[in-house]
């Protein structure tokens, strides 16, 4: 009998432990996102264009790889390692179809903090070229690489830390004012790290608190110092750089093809230091030798993870939340999800891995990101191809690179920054949006530069949170309370007789970053929900449901979007009453559910707004011109449907 009993309670057991394989299957496509994608590929249509984005990102890769190994105080080599083996690995685990994965400009600035307080310029004693070393690299150089390889190592092991708890999920509080702020502080302090190459001047190595402010003194005490030949050469760099993409931006409807300034700057350049022998005559820095190859993989260096594991921090948070940012937004504009968990699995291998093979730290970069976008590329295969291109470039041309003064990458290094630069005019937005935000993004823009782009971006996180608790005790409303919800259907006289679906939410809480999410992944479901479904339905009817709208956990709407059913129409009133206050976030997303709904055929009105609401929505949002949008009551705007659709009857039930 007890035998019995014990066979009963092993076979539910056993099924629910027993893998199949169909959750095998979504398990690894899953993790795996190349297995979704790389099946349903489309040869005619995808890799042409995928083939031209590839060879344009593989320039981009090239240059920023090189510049931002100095950057990072290694060897320029060890820059196009970086550029080959994270935009691989990006491509099997990453969900972002459009980001460039390689080398980044800040991870650089804050690994190049280690590698110079580990191995300073002073040990230069120890350069003594052998065979037995890295490429003949001499041991200071080697030294220098295993610094940034661990730093890159311990970085990836942080991120691969952080999916293992799911922290993906707390991404919400990471708000567009802060990352703006913090990128923005960021890319003006990899500017000021190229003014000694820009201006041709020897200075040393400065960092720390108020570094920026200490080395623009020591600029104007020693500017006499100035290269003429070196600063002539960096500002025609600039001015051709900037000209020619801006023309590549006006006409690249025109052009199928746009020209890589990049490759042709790079080559005149090196063809012109190499003919007048600028190295010697004028004393002009170059890049020097870049060996052929890629050395056998080694571990990085264990012993020195204890010393590097702030700056393994800074590259894990900072090199995570500006891809992530890039994901999210190339996700939103061609219209496919990204799990924000999933990317802390994908960069976390993207610096892992490629630690073995002596690469400096990654992330994905704006400007390779925005290339991508305007050279017309489908898939993660546009980077596969990039790879196979920046594989030519070690074996073949990399040591014809000897002659390329490093003025001009330099050069190239700030006119790349130019997307994250332009930020500053976010501030105009933020100002009209939210002063709160715009004085969120202000200060977090202060403290990147008086200390570093980690303490900026944690000094925001911080503050956004003190705010936003500061003014909910101040809400008309403080529980939360369920959205209500109402809804009516009545005959038009318009096109026969089809039905006019009208629903009627009432918002009785502060939209703000901490729910916006849940509020746009609740409403859109509802929409879904009410669009799948076909029951038939009286002239009037009225339902009512309860969505917790005003949680402050975080939500991600996975959902494909659905046209809505052809023979109903809907028509959807949000009353704001209960909007106590919002913040940029908050706006943004109710200008997002407005775009959303009007892709979808739905009707949106807002009713009982403030006029810093409407002020807010219509900055926000690309508002439609010929329609009302706000209305001062709920009942007004069932009016002006009711005038609009030619209603014939209304029910009474038009009030929340």
């Amino acid at each position: 009998m007890t035998g019995a009993k014990r066979k009963k309670k092993n076979v539910p057991w056993s099924k629910l432990h027993a893998p199949h394989c169909e959750d095998v299957k979504k398990w690894c496509k899953r993790r795996l996102p190349i297995l979704e994608w790389a099946p349903q590929y489309n040869l005619k249509e995808n890799l042409l264009p995928d083939t031209v984005s590839g060879i344009m990102l593989a320039v981009q890769q090239v240059t920023q790889g090189l510049a931002f190994a100095v950057l990072s105080s290694v060897h320029p080599v060890f820059g196009l390692y970086g550029s080959l083996f994270p935009a691989v690995i990006y491509a099997i685990f990453g969900m972002g179809r459009h980001v460039a994965t390689g080398t980044f400009a800040l991870t650089s600035l804050i690994s190049a903090n280690a590698v110079e307080r580990l191995v300073p310029q002073s040990s230069w004693n120890l350069t003594t070229e052998s065979n037995k070393s890295v490429l003949g690299l001499s041991e200071f150089e080697v030294q220098r690489i295993g610094v940034a390889a661990a730093v890159s190592f311990l970085g990836g092991v942080i991120q691969l830390a952080m999916f293992v708890l799911h922290l993906g999920s707390a991404t919400f509080l990471l708000t567009e004012p802060v990352i703006s702020a913090m990128t923005t502080g960021a890319a003006t302090h990899v500017v000021t790290s190229q003014v000694k190459y820009l201006l041709g001047m020897k200075m040393p190595y400065i960092s720390g608190p108020l570094g920026f402010f200490y080395i623009y003194a020591y600029v104007f005490e020693n500017i006499k110092s100035v290269q003429l030949e070196a600063l002539l050469l960096s500002l025609l760099s600039i001015v051709v750089l900037v000209l020619v993409k801006e023309l590549n931006e006006q006409f690249k409807r025109k052009i199928k093809v746009v020209l890589p300034v990049d490759l042709v700057l790079i080559v005149a350049a090196s063809f012109a230091c190499y003919c007048t022998n600028m190295e010697h005559t004028y004393g002009l820095a170059v890049v020097g030798h870049i060996p052929k190859g890629i050395p056998p993989p080694r571990a990085p260096s264990m012993n020195i993870l204890s010393a590097v594991i702030t700056e393994a921090f800074g590259v894990a948070l900072v090199g995570y939340v500006a891809s992530l940012a890039l994901a999210q937004g190339s996700a939103k504009k061609f219209k496919y999800s990204v799990d924000d968990n999933q990317e802390f699995l994908a960069h976390g291998l993207s610096n892992v891995i490629p630690s073995f093979f002596f690469c400096i730290p990654s992330a994905a970069a704006m400007g390779r990101t925005a290339g991508l976008y305007s050279t017309g590329a489908k898939t993660q295969v546009a980077c596969l191809i990039s790879c196979i291109f920046i594989l030519i470039v070690i074996y073949a041309v990399g040591p014809l690179l000897y002659w390329l003064p490093m003025c001009v990458l330099a050069s190239i290094i700030v006119v790349g920054l130019k997307g994250m630069l332009i930020q500053f005019r976010d501030l105009k937005k933020y100002w009209n949006v939210d002063k709160i935000d715009w004085g969120i993004w202000v200060s977090t823009y202060i403290f990147t530069i008086c200390f570093a782009a980690n303490v900026g971006l944690l000094f925001g996180v911080i503050c956004t949170i003190a705010i936003v608790i500061g003014r909910f005790p101040r809400a008309k409303t403080m529980s939360i309370k369920n959205i209500k919800e109402k809804e009516f259907k009545v005959k038009t006289e318009m096109d026969g007789e089809t039905l006019q679906q009208v629903k009627i939410m009432s918002i009785n809480n502060p939209l703000v970053f901490l729910n916006a999410k849940k509020f746009h992944t609740d409403l859109m479901k509802l929409i879904l929900k009410e669009s799948a479904s076909n029951q038939p339905v009286d002239d009037i009817s009225k339902c009512e449901q309860n969505m917790l709208l005003s949680s402050l956990s975080n939500g991600n709407c996975n959902d494909e979007a659905s046209q809505p059913c052809p023979n109903e129409k809907y028509s959807l009133i949000l009353d704001c009453s209960g909007l106590t206050f919002y913040d940029y976030s908050g706006v943004s997303m109710l200008a997002e559910v407005y775009t959303e709904c009007k892709n979808r055929n739905v009707d949106i009105s807002l009713a009982h707004c403030t006029a810093s609401l409407m002020k807010a929505m219509q900055y926000c949002g690309n508002l439609d011109s010929e329609k009302p949008v706000f209305f001062e009551s709920v009942s007004a705007a069932i009016s002006t449907i009711h005038s609009n659709k030619n209603v014939g009857k209304v029910s009474d039930h038009s009030e929340v």
